[in-house]
């Protein structure tokens, strides 16, 4: 991997804190790997949007790091109700499930942004980047084409 500038909270120099949530075991591994190399900090996981919305308020992290397609409790719904706590929260959906509408469900919810398995940690790095504020250029927005997303 390339290298990154670490992710640290401006007001404080503390690393960003995370919060992964995903059904999938290897997923959340996967992830936690990039926050690691990110200079990120992990705050805590979940594998549905029930425990997600717990560990929210357990942790308040800086950033989610959400997947759509759980059980017991879909992503969106989760980044529904987070958002409808905490209107700050910060939440970018990560899912191999790139159907327009559910990227335009998650992001009418309150999602900030998403990205699309498998996650090519540059991509990821320049989305947390841009939803952080550090750096508006970073990260491309989310266009669709043919129904799809692209980054």
């Amino acid at each position: 991997m390339d290298q990154y500038v670490p992710l640290i909270r401006k007001k404080d120099k503390q690393p960003i804190r995370f919060l992964v949530v995903d059904d999938s075991i290897f997923a959340r591994k996967n992830l936690t790997k990039m926050i690691d190399v990110f200079g990120g900090e992990l705050a805590g996981e979940a594998g549905d949007g029930c425990t997600a919305i717990t560990e929210y308020n357990r942790t308040l992290p800086d950033i989610v790091l959400m997947d759509i397609t759980m059980p017991q409790m879909e992503g969106i719904e989760a980044v529904e109700r987070i958002v409808r706590q905490h209107a700050d929260a910060r939440i970018i959906m990560v899912s191999s499930v790139g159907y327009q509408e559910n990227i335009l469900a998650a992001l009418q919810k309150g999602a900030k942004h998403f990205v699309q398995k498998p996650v090519r940690p540059d991509v990821l790095y320049e989305i947390i980047r841009y939803v952080l504020g550090d750096d508006a250029e970073a990260a491309p927005a989310v266009t669709t084409l043919a129904g799809e997303a692209r980054l």
